[in-house]
């Protein structure tokens, strides 16, 4: 709920929460401007919200997007810099009865930990996401993280959408696969080399006769590879990340050292 841009925010909706401040507001690294309801909604919907998961937002402001996720069945926790908007939060999420599961800490988001989250949800510049991605992508693997208008630089969102004038993106965080990897089909054996971008793997599968294409899709933790063995035939594998281990019906990978 951050934003590096003090644009001149809309009236709040019949029955919407604010806090007494209007206007932006001065915060660490930025200017706090709330992220507007429709996209608040939009941000939980594409990452999926509901009972079970732990939301975290970066720069929580007055507590909406948190207090929307605590709505859900989430437990949400918001990160705040400005004393006053953490008093306004707590008081906004007492009034929405969700103070039992959502909770607001006054702190610089970039020394808190936040590895518990299965959520990230974001209002900041570009250039703060772009500092805050070695985090977020050490996070568990199928972490899902919603920004509002800003960015990650060169990681591609793997959604994004458009609610009224604002943009919103969805990342995924990806399994780590690159590497070589040593997977076994039935009674076939085969070497997957693979690079990373992110979410965007490339690589090649070698078996006895030698090399074969390799396409590889992967969102989370959960990965299809698909190539051809060295009868000619295309094999299409889908199962799941564990650290070094990939393993799916019938097949099952396992990094290899090196």
């Amino acid at each position: 709920m951050l934003a590096g841009w003090c644009a001149a925010a809309a009236g709040p909706a019949a029955g919407q929460f604010v806090p007494d401040q209007t206007g932006a507001l001065d915060g660490k690294d930025v200017m706090w401007v709330p992220t507007p309801d429709a996209a608040v909604a939009r941000m939980l919907d594409m990452a999926r919200v509901g009972p079970g998961d732990v939301v975290v937002d970066l720069g929580s402001g007055d507590g909406r997007i948190a207090i929307a996720a605590g709505k859900r069945g989430a437990r949400a926790r918001g990160i705040e810099y400005s004393a006053d908007l953490v008093l306004t939060s707590r008081e906004n999420a007492r009034r929405e009865g969700v103070a039992d599961r959502v909770t607001f800490r006054e702190a610089d988001l970039f020394e808190v930990d936040f590895g518990d989250a299965t959520v990230v949800t974001l209002y900041l510049l570009t250039t703060l996401n772009v500092k805050l991605r070695p985090r977020i992508l050490a996070l568990k693997p199928g972490t899902r993280v919603a920004s509002h208008m800003f960015r990650m630089g060169d990681w591609e969102p793997d959604e994004r959408d458009r609610v009224g004038g604002s943009d919103v993106f969805l990342w995924i965080v990806p399994a780590r696969l690159a590497g070589a990897w040593r997977l076994t089909h039935g009674a076939d054996a085969f070497t997957l080399d693979l690079q990373q971008s992110y979410q965007r793997v490339t690589g090649t599968a070698r078996h006895a006769r030698g090399l074969g294409a390799l396409d590889v899709a992967l969102r989370g933790a959960d990965v299809r590879v698909s190539f051809e063995d060295a009868a000619g035939a295309r094999r299409t594998l889908s199962g799941r990340v564990d650290g070094d281990r990939m393993q799916g019906e019938g097949w099952r990978a396992v990094r290899m050292p090196g």
